[in-house]
């Protein structure tokens, strides 16, 4: 497994090898014991999958408040998505800061995003399958989200498509970043 940190601390990108042949191939997407020796030690107790079947399909920015905040491990099934992690760990010096990839079935590459951040992602081809792992339970009474376009994103859109984005009616109601009071501290 290829792990890659990225400019916000904690966030990485984590690339499994692939083992192929004329059938297709074999990739193990998780391996606590191996990942637990580079310092990733989560123990997941729920698997979430997600099907969007609209190009442009925007999900996010969410989070899952403590006492049951959720560090995720995101991947592509089947598709293509830009996904992004933003930082809000109130003190935290990248604070607002955003880091996104391209995940895709084809590159294989998955998005660690702990606790303390936002996470969202947009469909770049159409039924995208989203696939991804959570240190904790959903809690509907922890929930919450930030506006997808707040937090100065580059989502890869074309001009005046925003009018054109699936979004959930929770998402386009949701707070800008800059009106949000943060249940995250960071513990630097």
């Amino acid at each position: 497994m290829q792990i890659e940190d990225t400019p916000l601390q904690g966030v990485k990108i984590l690339t499994p090898r692939r083992f192929g042949d004329a059938r297709g191939f074999f990739s193990e997407c998780w391996n606590r014991n191996q990942l637990s020796e580079h310092g990733i030690d989560l123990d997941f107790v729920q698997d979430n999958q997600s099907l969007s079947s609209q190009v442009g399909t925007l999900r996010g920015l969410h989070f899952q408040a403590p006492p049951h905040a959720q560090d995720k491990l995101v991947r592509c099934g089947r598709g293509v998505l830009f996904d992004v992690a933003v930082d809000i760990r109130k003190g935290s010096p990248s604070y607002g800061q955003w880091f996104g990839i391209e995940l895709s079935a084809e590159n294989g590459k998955q998005l660690l995003v702990p606790k303390g951040f936002l996470h969202g992602f947009i469909t770049r081809a159409p039924d995208t399958e989203i696939l991804y792992k959570c240190t904790d339970y959903y809690a509907p009474d922890c929930d919450g989200a930030v506006a997808w376009d707040s937090c100065g994103i580059d989502w890869g859109l074309d001009q005046g498509f925003e009018s054109q984005l699936v979004l959930s009616d929770k998402d386009a109601a949701a707070p800008a970043l800059a009106d949000f009071d943060s249940p995250f501290v960071w513990e630097g």
